[in-house]
């Protein structure tokens, strides 16, 4: 199993490199499984020359050798344990140990298996509720124990911020609790279409957890490669994308959606800022999801704010939607997982999972550090045969105003019919 790092603003989640220790322990098991046929062979086949059935030195040998090699067995037999636990341990996949001390007694509630009110279900065969929560938690127990510290039917703890700490170490999905989150006043929101374009009142958002306690703090900030400014609705940088090119790589929302056969209807953002991809497509009667996190930000209330529709998760996430749903994925430089090609391909195959045949796949302004970077994402591309519908590649100043030129890949690519 590969390593796999996930950068998301300044979060991160991975899973442990355990290549090396995994084949270490195949080899030693395969080293044991070999031993063993060795002396079941020997202990079987060995006969000494001038043997005799009567030969009471014989059958004693005969038995020394069969104690031995049934000792060698439990030996064998008990080290192959081990060394499958060890492996289970470096893979991650062990369950969470309730029996530790200092563990929040909501995990443990949470965690039992509950059987149905009415019985075995009998379609599925099912006799009891199983909770869902991420194998990664375990190796977050006292951060888990934490999150789950809390008054039954009572306020939660102003802790969202834990919560997103434990997603981006890859503890995804979390455990449910039973209290009542905290709530913003929501102050001042608009009605929609009105409210796609209209500033958000501080007062709406919670602030707590964040370096900025205002939007004023946000607008000048860059938060990510996408997102420079992205609070500030009046910005022309941001207000005008989508609707008006600032260079070749920029591509118009009405363009795009002219190379839809099918028409455009719903759609996925992923990694989409502050939701202005997702308010000028509802403009045009397309309703868009957004998937984010709140890193540096309130990106999520402030998309609600718009009357848009967020989601919180990362990218370990498996996408929470059945196979091919959606007419349109636009995506930019979420796909960046720190040149790691085994976890793009995952990221890529759940993005084809959810798309539909003839939907397109919008790579917008894909920063390529590097030729190798480009290589590695056009040729994964290449396997998945799509048709390349709009394909640039061009230079561009960092948004940031660093006045560094940058590459950067702009793509519309079409899902195919496949066998």
């Amino acid at each position: 199993m590969g390593s796999v790092s996930l950068k998301i603003g300044d979060g991160t989640a991975r899973f442990k490199r355990a290549t090396l220790c995994s084949s270490a322990v195949n080899l030693l098991m395969l080293f044991s499984v070999l031993t063993t046929n060795l002396f079941a062979l020997y202990a079987f086949n060995y006969a000494p020359k001038n043997h005799s059935n009567n030969n009471p030195s014989l059958t004693n040998s005969h038995e020394l050798i069969s104690e031995q090699v049934s000792l060698i067995m439990r030996e064998i037999d008990s080290s192959q344990k081990k060394l499958a636990q060890m492996e289970k341990d470096l893979l991650g996949y062990d369950t969470i140990d309730l029996s530790k001390p200092n563990i929040a007694s909501e995990i443990k509630i949470f965690l039992q298996h509950h059987p149905l009110p009415l019985g075995k279900d009998s379609k599925s065969g099912i006799t009891e509720m199983v909770a869902s929560v991420g194998h990664t938690c375990q190796k977050s127990m006292d951060m888990l124990s934490q999150y789950m510290t809390y008054k039954v039917s009572g306020p939660c703890p102003d802790d969202w911020s834990l919560a997103q700490k434990l997603i981006l170490r890859g503890c995804e999905p979390l455990p449910r609790r039973r209290c009542f989150a905290k709530v913003s006043p929501n102050a001042g929101l608009s009605p929609f279409p009105n409210s796609l374009w209209k500033a958000v009142n501080n007062k709406s958002v919670s602030w707590s957890g964040l370096g900025c306690k205002n939007f004023e703090c946000l607008k000048g900030k860059k938060l990510s490669r996408d997102c420079v400014g992205c609070f500030d609705l009046s910005n022309v940088l941001e207000n005008q994308r989508f609707v008006k090119a600032r260079g070749k790589n920029d591509f118009l929302i009405d363009d795009v959606l002219a190379l839809g056969s099918d028409g455009i209807r719903i759609g996925f953002d992923i990694g989409g800022g502050s939701g202005s991809f997702a308010a000028r497509m509802a403009e045009r009667n397309v309703t868009v999801v957004t998937a984010t996190l709140n890193v540096d930000a309130p990106f999520n209330e402030f998309i609600a704010a718009r009357g848009l529709f967020p989601l919180f998760m990362s990218l370990d996430h498996r996408f929470p939607f059945y196979d091919n749903v959606f007419d349109l994925v636009h995506v930019s430089n979420a796909l960046d997982v720190a040149g790691r090609p085994e976890k793009l391909e995952f990221l890529m195959f759940d993005i084809d999972r959810i798309l539909r045949v003839g939907g397109l796949l919008w790579l917008d302004n894909f920063y390529c550090a590097s030729d190798d970077k480009k290589k590695v994402l056009t040729r994964l591309i290449e396997r998945f045969g799509y048709k390349k519908l709009k394909w640039v590649v061009g230079e561009k100043v960092d948004a940031a105003g660093s006045g560094k030129s940058e590459v950067y890949l702009s793509a519309v690519l079409q899902k195919p019919v496949r066998s």
